[in-house]
């Protein structure tokens, strides 16, 4: 039904005063978020749009005038998001990758997370010795942990890995050359290509052996007086497979000694020590590579590691002395909130600690009895699954187990991203797929929520 001019009068006259809206439950919690002045402005637009459209000729029915009217709230929530952004949110992972870009990562184990606030709200002993009052290094808790876990001579903290490798051949191999096999030559994620990251440093690079195959003697054949590095780079996202060889680093490391020319592993992935999964067999640890001679390597704090996003530098006390000396250093040097984080997620290594990581390779027994639990809230079959490790680590190395389906399309995957609190999961031959082992246990209730939520 079709409003009259003086109903549609009414209607107008009917619309809340600013102050009142503002002070609307579900207008005053965005206040916090995007500050009094924008939800104000946008409070402001947002009535202002709908006087005109009630004003309009002919004016919208009662019931839709009234549905206006009723959703002020809700629409300049979606208006403040569109040209802020929406928060940052907590979203459970049961995707079954681990390592998830999108998702942030690696989580932080929970007692690192809890440890956080009072280190970030307060001051901290970040830079300062509080026996002599001096002033101490940034770095030092960090590297301490970081020698005793690899057995390295020294250790430099920055904020990502392909920080360190930047800092690494700015500082030792500026205008000099350094060698790398063709096959080695990968693009690390974001479009960053090993050729670009030493041109941004200022290396000359010099190519060897095949895509396919390089030996010990194309390295061998490639020194000179210019050299400054031998860098070996292991691929994170693809596997050559077939006709293939590679040096591997304790020979490439025997090159190096006996040439005098150090040599840089980026091991990408932030091991610090072998790990039992077949997954990572092939995988040498930084503490693997500092036994087997290298120089220095570097690795994600993020990744394997399972810390904050930061970039691990370790080896010769003496070349990371040059590394620390260098002006870029200060520019790359991770926050307290970072190297906070990392410190408690190295001591709980260091402790052999149990870590959010450890959650692929569960109790079978433990897991399938959560699998049912979960499964009969939910009505969800139990099925042969694989999770990964992700974020480039063994992409090709599968871990089977088992995980959660339920009849599910795009509409229910939707439904419950955009859920509270948001789930992701996938598709597979027309079911929903939740891997458990991506989430952490003290979720599961939450899980179960989000999935009667998306189902209703």
């Amino acid at each position: 039904m079709i409003m009259t001019s003086s109903e549609s009068s009414n209607a107008r006259r009917g619309l809340p005063p600013l102050d009142r809206l503002l002070n609307h439950p579900a207008v005053a919690c965005l206040i916090p978020l995007y500050g009094r002045d924008q939800v104000r402005v946008q409070a402001r637009r947002v009535v202002e749009d709908l006087r005109r459209r009630l004003a309009a000729d002919p004016p919208p029915s009662e019931a839709a005038a009234a549905g206006a009217v009723a959703g002020l709230p809700e629409r300049i929530a979606a208006e403040l998001e569109a040209l802020l952004g929406r928060p940052l949110r907590r979203v459970l992972n049961a995707t079954g990758v681990f390592l998830h870009t999108n998702l942030g990562r690696a989580p932080l184990p929970a007692a690192v997370a809890r440890r956080m606030p009072p280190l970030l709200d307060a001051y901290c002993d970040l830079e300062i010795d509080l026996e002599t009052g001096r002033r101490g290094q940034r770095n030092g808790r960090v590297e301490r942990l970081l020698t005793a876990l690899t057995g390295a001579e020294a250790g430099v903290v920055v904020n990502n890995n392909a920080a360190a490798l930047v800092l690494a051949l700015a500082a030792l191999a500026k205008d000099r050359e350094v060698v790398v096999s063709r096959g080695e030559l990968v693009e690390i994620g974001g479009s960053f290509r090993i050729p670009e990251i030493l041109a941004a440093a200022g290396a000359r690079l010099v190519e060897v052996g095949a895509t396919n195959r390089t030996r010990l003697a194309d390295y061998e054949a490639a020194l000179g007086p210019a050299t400054a590095l031998l860098l070996k780079v292991f691929p994170s996202n693809f596997r050559l497979t077939g006709f293939v060889e590679s040096v591997k680093p304790r020979a490439l490391a025997e090159l190096g000694r006996r040439t005098g020319v150090p040599v840089l592993v980026d091991e990408g992935s932030g091991l610090l020590r072998p790990h039992a999964a077949p997954q990572l067999a092939g995988h040498p640890s930084l503490a693997e590579l500092m036994s087997a001679g290298c120089d220095l390597a570097c690795g994600s704090g993020d990744k394997l590691l399972g810390g904050p996003q930061a970039g691990l530098l370790v080896g010769r006390a003496d070349l990371l002395q040059n590394c620390r000396r260098h002006p870029l250093y200060r520019a790359l040097r991770p926050d307290r909130t970072a190297l906070a984080a990392l410190e408690g997620v190295l001591r709980l290594h260091l402790a052999s600690a149990p870590l959010p990581l450890d959650r692929l390779w569960p109790d079978p027994q433990a897991h399938r009895a959560r699998l049912e639990r979960v499964g009969l809230e939910t009505g969800a079959e139990i099925v042969a699954a694989e999770a990964f490790l992700g974020g480039g680590s063994a992409p090709e190395a599968p871990i089977p187990g088992e995980a959660l389906a339920l009849p599910g399309d795009d509409a229910l995957l939707a439904r419950l991203r955009q859920g509270d609190p948001p789930v992701v999961g996938y598709l597979r031959q027309g079911r929903l797929i939740l891997d458990l082992r991506t989430v952490a246990p003290e979720d599961d209730e939450a899980l179960l929520g989000a999935l009667r939520a998306a189902k209703s």
